[in-house]
């Protein structure tokens, strides 16, 4: 019997999840619930539960302080940590990591399988039988993969806002980018076996093709593989030109696989770029080139630079920010409009069969990549089809794959009608408790957004229309609250509580103090 410590400062969020962990089918027992650290340490001291679900942010004491003092105290196995917050922060996850945390859940996102299944992977970490503890410690949590493959999506499809952005993302998920070259692939693992498989059966196949293909890659030069579903792939090839012949060179590692999984792959190479915010280019020109692969000719190298097909433009990009835009703004308008022009190109182009289902299959990936558990939401939505969403490969005709991105229209903007208002609602929300809790950083509009993956003129945007101040406003106005405590309370100065507070100078901290409070630091200082 596992025992299990909820933290949260919630009563609401406590009561969700014990009732979620009730109706779990699993050999779990909830030892005890703590609103903070300090009180989870006493219960932690007591009865030594084996696994914690915390909150991050919390009073008194928050969920990373007491995930590093367990560490300290006990060890990097036991107690086993999920952390749990109300939205995705590139920086905490970094903190979850490096203490250690076994997975890193959304509460937004936590559904009863979710929690079961970071349950499952946590106890298959913790139990002794099966890892060692070397293997524990070094072992990168589950929450790390899911956080890499949505970072990879939004490179090929260009989605980050800034360069800025990019880097701090890269940085925080600590994937490198300092190579003089990269080179997109897109590509097919198909089976004889696949159709006979069930869906584990056939993913369990899949993912072990997908890793000795990297494996044998990275042998000769680095490389990053991205998983698109159970049969596609993207692979970033870093410093290819240092293999004298690409084409070849992959050519024998498919070979390798298929003599080992009896399992065979298509590729299209794209063009080699410098930069990794072009790195989006080379897998257009990978799926362009892809297009013209087979069986006799597995592999295809995209044309020379300026000379991609005219066909291209089906290139899914060229409606990407209003894609972009859609999903991040549960905008049922948007996307309705949207993917109506896409299906009116496609009606006039009924002969590119291939190119109508390489711009369905981009939005898929897109989908996926955009949506919260976004793989699980597509299978809901395609429940009645035949293998679900990837019943998109079996349409025959340009006909059918348009009543495909119908279908998916239809219900894709029903489930935003539902999501709109709240979602809104809940960045604000999440920002001004993001806000509340850095008030000693400097805040600033462009790194704020990036961490909640959202653009600075959305972010903005929803400031000025569901809160009463601006978000440059707010951040004073919380600023100011706690330099009242700082001034008062632990007695600083007011060229420390400047300091400590981030403000260019004192003359600008007393400007904006005197323009929230009515008076200056020191005139707040002298009142009674």
């Amino acid at each position: 019997m596992y025992k299990i410590l909820i933290v949260d400062d919630e009563p609401l969020a406590v009561v969700g999840i014990k009732s979620m962990l009730e109706s779990i089918d699993l050999s779990i027992q909830v030892t005890g619930t703590a609103g903070n650290g300090e009180e989870a340490l006493k219960i932690i001291e007591n009865e030594m539960p084996d696994l914690i679900l915390t909150d991050i942010k919390m009073p008194v004491m928050d969920g990373l302080k007491l995930l590093q003092i367990c560490r300290e105290k006990y060890g990097m196995l036991r107690p086993g940590f999920i952390m749990l917050t109300s939205y995705e922060d590139f920086r905490m996850a970094k903190q979850a990591i490096t203490y250690h945390a076994l997975d890193y859940l959304v509460k937004v996102e936590l559904t009863e399988e979710v929690l079961k299944d970071a349950i499952l992977r946590a106890m298959e970490q913790l139990d002794p039988l099966k890892r060692t503890s070397e293997d524990t410690v070094s072992a990168p949590p589950e929450f790390v993969y899911r956080m890499r493959d949505k970072f990879m999506i939004s490179l090929l499809h260009n989605l980050f806002e800034s360069e800025e952005q990019f880097r701090l993302q890269a940085k925080d998920l600590m994937i490198r980018f300092d190579h003089k070259q990269y080179t997109c692939c897109y590509g097919e693992l198909l089976s004889p076996h696949f159709n006979s498989q069930n869906p584990a059966q056939h993913n369990t196949l899949f993912a072990g093709s997908v890793g000795m293909l990297k494996s044998l890659v990275e042998k000769s030069i680095p490389c990053h593989m991205i998983t698109l579903d159970n049969s596609h792939f993207a692979m970033i090839l870093c410093d290819a030109d240092k293999i004298p012949d690409p084409a070849a060179f992959l050519e024998r590692v498919f070979t390798s696989v298929h003599n080992y999984y009896n399992v065979s792959g298509r590729c299209g190479i794209g063009i080699p770029v410098s930069s990794p915010l072009t790195i989006c280019d080379s897998f257009q020109y990978a799926r362009s080139a892809f297009r013209r692969t087979d069986a006799s000719s597995p592999i295809a190298q995209s044309p020379v630079l300026g000379k991609v097909e005219t066909h291209d433009v089906f290139n899914i990009s060229l409606v990407k920010k209003d894609l972009t835009r859609s999903f991040e703004e549960y905008d049922p308008d948007l996307l309705s409009d949207t993917i109506g022009r896409l299906c009116d190109l496609l009606n006039e182009h009924r002969e590119h069969y291939v190119q109508a289902l390489d711009l369905a299959s981009n939005l898929l990936y897109l989908s996926i990549s955009l949506l919260p558990d976004g793989e699980t939401v597509l299978n809901g939505i395609f429940d009645s089809y035949p293998d679900s969403y990837l019943s998109l490969y079996r349409m025959n005709t340009v006909t059918q794959i348009i009543e495909w991105l119908n279908h998916f229209k239809t219900c894709m903007c029903s489930l935003f009608e539902d999501k709109r208002k709240d979602h809104k609602n809940r960045i604000v929300s999440d920002v001004k408790k993001y806000i509340s809790e850095h008030t000693h950083d400097k805040l600033m509009l462009n790194e704020v957004a990036a961490l909640f993956g959202i653009s600075p003129a959305y972010l903005s945007q929803l400031f000025s229309k569901y809160n009463d101040a601006g978000f440059n406003e707010y951040i004073n106005i919380c600023k100011t609250e706690e330099a009242k405590r700082l001034l008062k309370e632990e007695k600083y100065r007011v060229y420390e509580v400047a300091d400590i507070l981030n403000f260019s100078s004192e003359f600008y901290f007393s400007k904006v103090f005197k323009k929230i409070q009515g008076v200056t630091p020191s005139e707040y200082l002298s009142k009674p």
